[in-house]
Formats: C-alpha cells, structure tokens, sequence
C-alpha cells in the first residue's frame, strides 16, 4: 500500500529530527538553556503529541501515563532523560504508524474524536501539524547544539529520496 503523501512526510521529519540528535550525549539532553527546553523534553513533548493524536484519539490507547505532565504543552518546564524519552518516542511512533500507515485520502478528511465529539482539526491538518512540530523543534534542537559546542551539524534537509513529491494521480 502507497502510504499517505502526509504520513510520507511525517516519517520524513522524524527522520531528520534524529539525524539532527545523532550523537546527542545523554549529559546534553537534559541541559536546558533558557529559554529554550531541553533536547529530552524536545523529544518527550514531540512523541506526547504523536501520542495524543494518533494512539489515545485515533486508537483509544495509553501508551505513555503522564507523558503530557512531563512533557505537555504549558506545564512546567522539565528535563527528563534523553534515553527515556528516545525510548517513549520510539514505542509512541511505532503505535502512531498502526494508525498512520493505514491512512486513506477520505480518512484524512474525517475528525478524530474527544470525549464522543470531533475535535476541531481534521485528520490532514493535525498530520501537517505534527509535520511542522517536528520541523520547529528540528530548529531549536540544532540551536542548543550549537549552544553546547557540538560540531558537524546537519546544515541542510537530507536525502529525500524517499519523500518525494508525487502526483496527485499517483496517490492510489
């Protein structure tokens, strides 16, 4: 199955969002320079949006109890472990992809529901925003690498190769 162009470019951001951490030391996950998170919370508080959106409404599941205390938008600022949030994020996205790699084009016109109502984003538009979640993060966390002296950053978007843009015909 053709998955999704969206879901494609979701896969695609992850990815460069861990090229972008490549060689992260766990010390330097949890430094946090104000105002800026830490790169642990930078991951923890992507997969608690993947989590919300794509586990607990579009499956019912909770795969990650108090990652939204942890690691929520609004709530105090936190810097959990780089290795236990790598590991969240992990176990979150491979539950996110049950959904996302089943995705159809009518399916990504439809609303994901909150307590028995739609919630106000279709399922497209909550897709391209997780998109460019990742994308602002991708940011901050190349701006605390730098902060913290690390060399040889990416310095551009990598090899698309697998996030191409097709036709519209080309969708299946």
């Amino acid at each position: 199955m053709t998955l999704h162009p969206l879901v494609t470019q979701l896969h695609f951001a992850r990815s460069e969002f861990v090229r972008g951490l490549d060689g992260v030391p766990e010390g330097d996950g949890v430094v946090r320079i104000q105002p800026m998170n830490s790169i642990g919370w930078m991951v923890g508080h992507l997969a608690n949006q993947e989590h919300r959106y794509w586990v607990m409404l579009a499956q019912g599941r909770d795969l990650a109890p108090g990652l939204v205390d942890l690691v929520g938008t609004g709530g105090p600022a936190s810097t959990p472990p780089l290795a236990e949030m790598r590991s969240v994020w992990r176990t979150v996205t491979a539950a996110a992809d049950e959904y996302l790699d089943t995705l159809t084009v009518a399916r990504a016109g439809s609303f994901l529901l909150r307590d028995g109502r739609p919630v106000k984003e279709s399922v497209g538009t909550l897709l391209l925003r997780n998109v460019y979640h990742y994308w602002f993060h991708a940011g901050e966390a190349a701006a605390v690498c730098q902060l913290l002296g690390h060399r040889d950053l990416p310095e551009f978007v990598g090899d698309m190769s697998a996030a191409t843009y097709r036709p519209e015909a080309d969708r299946g």
